[in-house]
């Protein structure tokens, strides 16, 4: 249940890609009608307005044979022309109160001096949707050590209301430190205060992730629907 959330903003949290690909990422959405995705090269992510939205054709303009594409929140009733593998649902959670900071040392905000470095700590600790030009969806800040990027957390989805944390994480070397921990804290707080709601997704396998967020102010939202589709006829072009 929703407490100071109310239903505009639930809904645009509801189906986060979409509302992304529709508002604040408008300018680099490729769209067709009710469907929208991002460049391949910044992210695999489709969004459709409406589970009942007819977008078969709008599909097959936007996704090539064979091409793979993720869905979140509302997943659409497809034809044979698609192949739909559904997933256990994320978790998605929200931090509406400030929370403690912990202690470390300098924030660095990324940006295209820190690309090389960020790619390569993406690559090894989370390379599942990290696209080359992902930080354009987003502003992203570090923790550096030694020279080394040893943690780094940044902003993905969102709409004038809300945004997105992504990409927490820590190179195995510095892991224990408490820096992603510290990066998320100030993250969310910042959105706090810009009037943003912060929200993020975790897989509900990752049991250690979710104890940790709900350990410093996080709430379980909802449990959202989650999906990929791949075009598999040979039918059109």
């Amino acid at each position: 249940m929703d407490s100071c959330i109310d239903e505009a903003l639930a809904a645009a949290l509801d189906n986060p890609f979409w509302s992304a690909l529709a508002t604040r990422h408008a300018g680099m959405a490729q769209r067709v009608g009710d469907v929208a995705c991002y460049p391949a090269d910044v992210a695999p992510f489709l969004g459709v307005a409406r589970v009942d939205a007819d977008v078969d054709d709008a599909l097959a303009s936007l996704v090539g044979r064979g091409e793979e594409r993720l869905l979140l929140g509302v997943i659409p009733v497809l034809s044979s022309r698609w192949h739909v593998q559904h997933f256990r649902p994320l978790a998605q959670l929200v931090c509406e109160t400030p929370v403690p900071v912990p202690d470390g040392p300098v924030v660095t905000e990324l940006g295209a001096p820190h690309r090389g470095d960020v790619l390569d700590l993406v690559g090894r600790v989370y390379p599942h949707y990290f696209r080359p030009r992902t930080m354009a969806l987003g502003r992203y800040f570090g923790i550096y050590v030694d020279g080394r990027l040893a943690a780094m957390a940044g902003e993905r989805l969102g709409t004038q209301r809300a945004r997105e944390i992504s990409a927490v994480c820590s190179d195995p070397e510095f892991s224990g430190r408490g820096y992603a921990r510290r990066l998320l804290a100030m993250l969310a707080n910042d959105h706090l205060a810009r009037g943003w709601l912060p929200f993020l997704h975790v897989s509900q396998d990752n049991r250690r992730a979710l104890d940790l967020y709900r350990s410093i102010g996080w709430r379980v939202r909802c449990e959202i629907a989650f999906a990929s589709l791949r075009r598999t006829d040979s039918e059109y072009p």
